[in-house]
């Protein structure tokens, strides 16, 4: 049977076999995670000096024995080096950087309230015909493994058409345009983790889903290869990567990187319908970018969160992706309490989000750490009016103003998203006070 491979970072396409900072007040009520988006790949990659662990989860749609998947690496990997990864930790991972919508309701102008900020703690330290053999192509299968419900083959080739041919002949289907971005990895003496899905394996395991692969190896290249995955992808890719390492914030060395608009009030309604304001403000972020740029959602330190879209993760899940310098921490006296067990300190998560094709991002993506441990976070508010009645000069003048930061609202959310900005009007429901038998002034001076 002829397998689809799955070249890295494809979901259905290419199928071949620090300072202190300031918390947020508000309550947490929506994120965007990557549910939201089909065809989305999540890669994380943990660094660490030289040290890369790399764990690859494609959305792969299909029969388990169709797949197959194919990813360049820099160097040979050894059995001890391949591992399956958790699935829902990966989730996790997900949920807890996910951009996210928070919640105010406005206070009672005539009986204001102090308020307060909160402080957080310090920001811590993946042919037909007569058959040639492996050798005759130049190809080299240096190593068979078994790992999990995965047999995994790591190949060496000599030239791309050696190589295409080999895959052919072993019942992978290879598109037109294959062999140009091979040789672009050979060249480089990269090999080629090829691994296929056994099913006698996964019955007896027990899974039902196909388990993220995770890889560790050494390397000074900084960098994950994603050129396969556009040869014949039948549009745009969507891939997400959460970098994790001890320094902070990371961004990409080729292409730019910037920050997603955050920190913007929106109209309440959007409470209901968060998921189509991401999605359609993500891409008219892309659309102004000409698909040619690389998003960072978040930015924190793994210790905390504020607000929290999911607990952060503990040190035992940040172990299992590959964080190996921590050890089992505990809250520090004094530190601000977190809902979840303490995780471990010095470990930086950055969250990288882009939509490409093989036009737009012709390279593979090179990393570099920034140093920067600032906590950034798409994070989008909603203020509930204040409905109560003008008993007091302050009433008045808070309906005069809502109208205006309503306005400003329906305009904020028609630039992030393209939407019509009457439409928005339309479903918005203005603030007025409510009806009353007489002012508020008559009242007043009665009493």
């Amino acid at each position: 049977m002829r397998r689809a491979v799955l070249l890295i970072l494809v979901s259905t396409a290419f199928l071949l076999l620090a300072g202190p900072a300031w918390g947020f007040c508000g309550f947490y009520v929506a994120k965007a995670d990557t549910d939201l988006f089909n065809q989305a790949s999540k890669v994380v990659l943990v660094r660490d000096g030289d040290r890369t662990v790399l764990t690859m989860a494609n959305d792969y749609r299909g029969e388990p024995q169709e797949l197959a998947l194919v990813v360049p690496v820099p160097t040979f990997l050894e059995r001890e080096q391949i591992h399956v990864g958790d699935r829902a930790i990966l989730e996790h991972l997900d949920a807890y950087s996910a951009p996210r919508l928070v919640e105010y309701h406005d206070e009672d102008p005539c009986r204001p309230r102090l308020m307060y900020e909160m402080a957080a703690p310090e920001a811590r330290s993946a042919a037909d015909g007569m058959k040639v053999g492996e050798a005759g192509l130049g190809v080299t299968i240096e190593a068979r493994y078994t790992v999990g419900e995965y047999d995994i083959l790591i190949l060496s080739a000599e030239e791309s058409n050696g190589l295409e041919t080999w895959l052919r002949q072993n019942g992978y289907r290879i598109p037109a345009g294959a062999s140009r971005v091979l040789e672009s990895y050979i060249r480089q003496d990269m090999r080629f983790f090829v691994a296929r899905v056994n099913l006698s394996e996964q019955s007896r395991l027990g899974f039902s889903y196909l388990r993220p692969l995770q890889v560790a190896f050494e390397s000074r290249k900084f960098m994950l290869p994603i050129r396969l995955g556009t040869v014949n992808s039948d549009g745009p890719q969507e891939l997400f990567v959460f970098v994790l390492n001890r320094d902070g914030r990371v961004e990409t060395t080729n292409y730019r990187t910037v920050k997603l608009p955050t920190g913007m009030d929106l109209p309440v309604f959007v409470k209901e319908d968060f998921a189509d304001f991401y999605r359609d403000m993500f891409a008219e972020q892309v659309r102004r970018e000409r698909m040619r740029t690389v998003f960072v959602e978040y930015a924190w330190d793994m210790s905390w969160c504020d607000p929290c879209a999911a607990d952060p993760l503990t040190a035992d899940e940040l172990r299992e992706l590959g964080v190996f310098w921590i050890g089992d921490e505990r809250p520090q006296p004094g530190t601000r309490p977190i809902r979840a067990p303490q995780p471990a300190r010095d470990v930086f998560v950055t969250r990288l989000h882009l939509r490409y094709t093989g036009e737009t991002f012709p390279e593979d993506l090179a990393f570099q750490s920034t140093g920067d441990r600032t906590s950034f976070q798409g994070r989008y508010v909603i203020r509930h009016p204040w409905t109560g009645r003008e008993d007091c000069p302050e009433a008045r003048r808070y309906y005069e103003d809502l109208r205006r930061r309503q306005e400003k609202e329906a305009e904020t959310l028609a630039n992030l998203t393209g939407w019509d900005v009457n439409t928005i009007r339309d479903r918005m429901e203005i603030g007025e006070p409510p009806r009353q038998d007489e002012p508020w002034w008559k009242r007043i001076w009665k009493e």
